[in-house]
């Protein structure tokens, strides 16, 4: 049975834990086992190609599961949702640590991801439907904080583990966090269900699941096929197929599988523009720095990862602070000054030469990290405090589908501008006389990652005029969001 009262009074930091901890280790999951492809592709005997599906099959399950979180959280309560997530997250670690074939790795990995794909947009649809509303900007920065230190520590705690102990312990490491997730989601979430769908939308799942695989496969792989193959080329078509089908069908049927309508509200689509172009700029830095620390300046992975750390650090413990902030300033200010940061701290970026010291880098990219913090929370919390508590389900989830599609497109796109733009500035240092083969390499691929740093600082500050238009929250009376409850014993 239901009952239309308010959600019993919860235990704020019981429940924050249970969140921090899950998506902290869905997102460290994502951050490892980039540096450990080379000891992987050693260890297993395989290909560089073969081994990079450990990634590329987990981040394609993350960015194909997250659009059905919605349903599940709908039909099954978000508790229940997120702990089976966590559980069988938790588990595939365990199979990924024991496997000893790299086709089996590979299917835990993707397995993984698919669990992983639901933790973080049933973490942010818990917050917006159990924290109190007050508290709800200090509960995404901390939950956004676990997201950035993940991140943070994971390149350097995972080269430490590969150069001390094995690639197996990328793994085991995520059992003791998982299994303290599961243990406070079970002790101190309460079990909720706010409306009920009548089916399950068959179509709007097949049609999602070939859209988003379609697409993320042609953005991964488009560098290395060619983006004018028939193979990229037909994942491109076959992806934008399903995906007019798959939103025909959500805005047509009565239950939809994920609720597009939430992008009437013009507060959350606006920031969901934001929130793109923050992506698309974020993973810049987080893609081509290491690149040119270890290929141009070649710095061993632990180093590049210890000469990180600090940016990464001030952006992961800025975050619970902004959310403070959000209560006191609203969002205008804070995402004004954060998208000004990021633009100041990428622009120098685009100068760096094949000696540039470290220092300047680090600098950089605090400022540049700093700005992220200042923009993250507040375009996340503007957007979502707006949508009614039994519609943020289906927002977080749309919302975590976009940045994975944009955060797989931006990594395709910058990826080619940097090798077609050092092929350009080869051909130029050439003809202006540079002979020795490896100063050219080095020069042009430098040459080559400031135009794209360059090009992000432009991106970033489109979201600028965007701002102006993101009115003012109204306040309203009352700090509970209402939902229909069922105690564990109804269940």
């Amino acid at each position: 049975m239901q009952s239309n009262n308010k959600l019993p009074e919860v235990r704020f930091w019981p429940i924050m834990v249970a969140l921090f901890f899950g998506s902290f280790v869905s997102m460290l999951a994502t951050s490892t086992i980039n540096i450990a492809l080379p000891v992987l592709t050693k260890d297993f005997n395989t290909t560089l190609s073969t081994i990079q599906w450990t990634l590329t099959g987990f981040m394609l399950a993350m960015g194909t599961f997250a659009p059905v979180t919605g349903y599940f959280g709908e039909r099954f309560s978000y508790k229940r949702v997120y702990l089976v997530a966590l559980a069988g997250f938790t588990l595939v670690s365990v199979f990924c640590a024991l496997s000893n074939d790299v086709t089996w790795l590979i299917a835990f990995r993707t397995l993984q991801g698919v669990f992983g794909g639901v933790i973080v947009p049933s973490a942010m649809a818990v917050i917006y439907q159990v924290i109190p509303r007050e508290k709800q900007p200090v509960a995404i920065g901390i939950w956004a904080a676990s997201a950035m230190l993940a991140p943070a520590l994971g390149p350097t705690f995972a080269g430490w583990l590969l150069e001390h102990v094995s690639w197996h312990w990328l793994f085991w490491i995520n059992v003791p966090f998982g299994l303290i997730a599961i243990l406070m989601v079970q002790l101190f979430m309460p079990y909720y269900r706010m409306s009920i769908p009548k089916s399950f939308d068959l179509v709007g799942f097949v049609t999602v699941i070939v859209a988003s695989s379609s697409l993320l496969v042609g953005l991964s792989q488009g560098h290395s096929w060619g983006w004018s193959s028939v193979k990229t080329v037909t994942l491109f078509v076959v992806g934008a197929v399903f995906l007019a089908l798959f939103i025909w069908r959500e805005l047509t049927t009565e239950t939809p599988l994920l609720n597009l309508r939430v992008l009437k509200n013009n507060r959350y689509t606006l920031t969901l523009i934001i929130s793109i172009i923050l992506t698309i700029s974020l993973y810049s830095g987080m893609l081509l720095t290491p690149v040119f620390l270890q290929n141009v300046q070649g710095v061993t992975p632990l180093d590049t990862g210890l000469i990180l750390l600090p940016s990464s650090l001030v952006m992961a413990f800025a975050m619970p602070i902004v959310g403070k902030l959000y209560t006191k300033l609203g969002a205008r200010p804070l995402i004004t000054t954060g998208i000004l940061l990021v633009a100041a701290g990428t622009l120098p970026l685009s100068w760096l030469s094949v000696h540039a010291s470290h220092s300047f880098m680090l600098w950089c990219m605090v400022v540049r990290n700093l700005g992220i913090s200042l923009t993250m929370m507040p375009v996340s919390n503007a957007g979502m405090e707006e949508i009614p508590p039994h519609m943020s389900g289906h927002a977080s989830s749309l919302n975590n589908w976009i940045r994975n599609v944009f955060g797989s497109f931006a990594i395709a796109v910058f990826t080619t501008m940097m090798a077609t733009r050092s092929t350009t500035h080869a051909k130029e240092l050439m003809t202006s006389g540079v002979k020795d083969k490896l100063q050219l390499q080095l020069s042009a691929m430098t040459m080559g990652i400031d135009d794209v740093f360059y090009a992000a600082t432009l991106i970033i500050l489109v979201a600028l005029p965007i701002i102006l238009f993101i009115r003012k929250k109204p306040k309203k009376s009352g700090s509970e969001p209402d939902a229909a409850v069922l105690t564990p014993q109804e269940a």
